[in-house]
């Protein structure tokens, strides 16, 4: 009899729909609903457009009538004579972004951690963030100022310091580029991207700081003993995105700073060549092709990801 009661008092929990547990929630789903929208018209819809790939895309004819020519687009990219370069370019570029550029904002997040002074602390952390709402336009023009041949500031250190005899022009210089993109693309953005990693150390039981103090633990040995394993989950899922970013070797940094013609076999990559080819030369199928290659290659590297970490039991899904 009690397990028939049992049954009877589960049956409207089993039932009750999405719907219901949405609407009892209606406040707080309604503020989901304009994000939802706006991701809806600006990354779905568009997806129609991956079509043109597979199409010799004319604005006239559109989708309809344009003629299908398959695997065309992504065959010409593989045998042009720019694919290895910019696959070089790419690779070496986003790999020294993730290099350089991952673990560095939790370094800071650590060494900022263990400021004692509240105000230096906040204004070591202000001056950091700041470089981040600067557009690429305003960093580009103040790296090109300051790496100038004509009372640059780099220039003059240099010469002052008698390292140099004459002026350099860094940026025509290839061997240069790959360093000054990565270091302003640290700075730029080192302070904002620690923000997640202080919250997460903030979070920290101190319990564990004074058990391991008791311990005869110093604060060397805390930082590797509690703080790293305790924000390690947050790491890891900021790695996965990184890893499925990888391919996104940076668009507006790389076309402001590297618009040198001089400096295109080290500063093409895919985003680069993608808008070079496709809005500069009007070759939109080709141009999508390309697009949708580095697109594919990102998702699998992110599946892959994901997979690897889920076996340390923190993954995205």
């Amino acid at each position: 009899m009690a397990q028939l009661i049992t049954k009877k008092n589960h049956v409207p929990l089993q039932r009750r729909s999405i719907f219901q547990r949405l609407l009892k929630q209606w406040d707080i789903q309604l503020m989901v609903i304009p994000a939802i929208i706006f991701i809806f018209i600006f990354s779905y819809i568009p997806m129609y457009g991956v079509l043109m790939s597979f199409q010799d895309y004319s604005l006239f004819k559109g989708f309809m009538g344009s003629p299908w020519v398959g695997f065309k687009h992504f065959e010409m990219f593989f045998n042009a004579p720019e694919f290895w370069t910019v696959m070089r370019n790419t690779l070496v570029i986003s790999l020294l972004k993730f290099g350089v550029g991952f673990p560095a904002p939790i370094l800071l997040a650590l060494m900022l951690n263990e400021v004692r002074g509240r105000v230096f602390k906040r204004s070591i952390q202000t001056i950091s963030y700041l470089p981040h709402f600067l557009s690429w336009v305003i960093v580009s023009g103040f790296v090109v100022s300051l790496l100038s041949t004509d009372n640059g500031s780099v220039n003059i250190l240099l010469q002052s310091l008698h390292l140099i005899d004459e002026p350099i022009n860094f940026l025509s210089k290839p061997g240069y580029f790959w360093s000054i993109l990565i270091v302003t693309g640290l700075w730029k953005e080192i302070g904002f991207a620690s923000i997640v990693y202080l919250a997460a150390i903030a979070g920290v039981d101190p319990h564990l700081y004074e058990a391991a103090s008791m311990d005869g633990a110093n604060r060397f040995k805390q930082i590797f003993l509690v703080t790293l394993p305790s924000i390690l989950p947050v790491v890891i899922i900021f790695m996965i995105l990184a890893i499925g970013d990888l391919l996104n070797a940076g668009f507006e940094d790389i076309l402001l700073l590297g618009s040198n013609p001089v400096l295109r076999d080290v500063s093409d990559v895919i985003d680069t060549y993608v808008y070079r080819v496709g809005i500069q030369n009007s070759r939109f199928s080709y141009a999508t092709a390309v697009g949708l290659f580095k697109a594919i290659i990102s998702v699998g590297m992110l599946t892959g990801a994901n997979f690897v970490a889920r076996k340390s039991g923190n993954s995205l899904w």
